[in-house]
């Protein structure tokens, strides 16, 4: 799927103060970042000291998704323009997911 398809699929929220940055209520869908993301996307799982959940990657033709797993399961999915991408990338530490 495109960013475009996931944003008018899904009711997505601004998140307060990271422009280009929008979440997806978890009483709205918190299963699997495919679900989201659609099937074929393909992913990359980190697990890191600056995030208190493992973080689920998944590039874009114009952003990406970035999901957290929680402790029960669920994921909190997280939808970026390019610029807010890259600008959570770089706050979590991920250097490189190659070009999208």
């Amino acid at each position: 799927m495109t960013f475009e398809e996931i944003m008018t699929r899904w009711a997505w929220k601004p998140i307060r103060h990271c422009p280009g940055r929008w979440i997806l209520s978890m009483a709205e869908f918190c299963g699997e970042p495919a679900n989201v993301a659609g099937p074929g996307a393909g992913s990359v799982v980190f697990e890191m000291e600056t995030a208190a959940d493992p973080v689920v990657v998944v590039r874009l033709d114009e952003g990406g998704l970035i999901s957290y797993k929680k402790e029960d399961g669920r994921y909190l999915h997280t939808l970026n323009s390019a610029a807010g991408f890259e600008r959570k990338l770089s706050q979590l530490g991920i250097a490189d997911l190659g070009a999208g």
